[in-house]
């Protein structure tokens, strides 16, 4: 089921409508709708499945931030009258998920975590891409993935229009910055919340190394490290991703 983009009181978002619970998945900085295409259809029917879309293009520059995104999340949250969310972030969306559990840990009844930024992250290595390469950008779009066939022409088009249009690529810059500026290591244990993190063993954006640090400092977390997966777990291995996610979500919400 294909589900619309709704836009209202100046967001723009998914949601299903499917369930009570409501499961807030946030994107990453090159994330699109359809990375969350396996989570849309395995849960929109039986929870409300909730994506806003990150205003990273449309956010005025001088307020572009990762806290001006958490902002715009928690102003997001409360507009809908959500009262709690499980959340779920991939990559930069990781990291807002995080600073959003910060901020407001009474609106967080689970986090879950995949490729997720906050400790240590190699996006685009030492020098953004030449305006304009085309093959550069479909290698590293595929490198994203263990299997590069995951990385669709569709993809890498959209990838490569974001880079090759100078003001969507400052914008791409200033975030990426802003998110090393906010290195959490030092507050993770804050988060109490039940935490699920889900990472590829391949992943080489945000090394499996990475995933096992978020483990040892989040006091309440589970770990599953797959196999043969890069950075975005949802997409390359879906059917065990979402066994992961619906075991999880069905235990906080029993303990709960």
């Amino acid at each position: 089921m294909d589900y619309p983009v709704i836009e209202e009181g100046g967001f723009k978002y998914i949601e299903t409508k499917g369930g009570e619970q409501n499961l807030l998945l946030l994107h990453g900085l090159f994330g699109a709708l359809s990375n969350f295409n396996g989570i849309l259809h395995h849960f929109g029917t039986s929870y409300n499945v909730v994506v806003p879309i990150l205003p990273i293009f449309e956010m005025p520059l001088r307020k572009l931030s990762v806290s001006g995104l958490v902002d715009h999340v928690a102003k997001f949250v409360e507009k809908k009258g959500y009262k709690n969310v499980h959340v779920l972030g991939n990559s930069l969306g990781g990291h807002i998920s995080l600073l959003y559990a910060l901020a407001h840990p009474k609106k967080i009844a689970s986090i879950t975590l995949t490729g997720s930024s906050g400790l240590f992250e190699s996006a685009m290595g030492s020098t953004f891409p030449k305006r304009g390469d085309y093959d550069f950008i479909k290698k590293k779009t595929e490198a994203t993935f263990y299997n590069p066939e995951v990385a669709t022409k569709e993809l890498v088009d959209e990838v490569f229009d974001t880079v090759n249009d100078r003001n969507k690529a400052i914008r791409v810059i200033a975030t990426a910055k802003s998110a090393i500026r906010h290195n959490l290591r030092d507050k993770l244990n804050q988060i109490k919340a039940p935490a699920l993190l889900i990472w590829g063993k391949e992943d080489n954006v945000t090394p499996a190394f990475v995933g096992e640090e978020f483990h040892k400092l989040m006091p309440n977390s589970r770990l599953h490290m797959l196999e043969e997966c890069g950075h975005a777990p949802m997409m390359e291995h879906p059917k065990i991703f979402n066994q992961h996610l619906e075991e999880f979500l069905t235990e906080v919400t029993v303990a709960a």
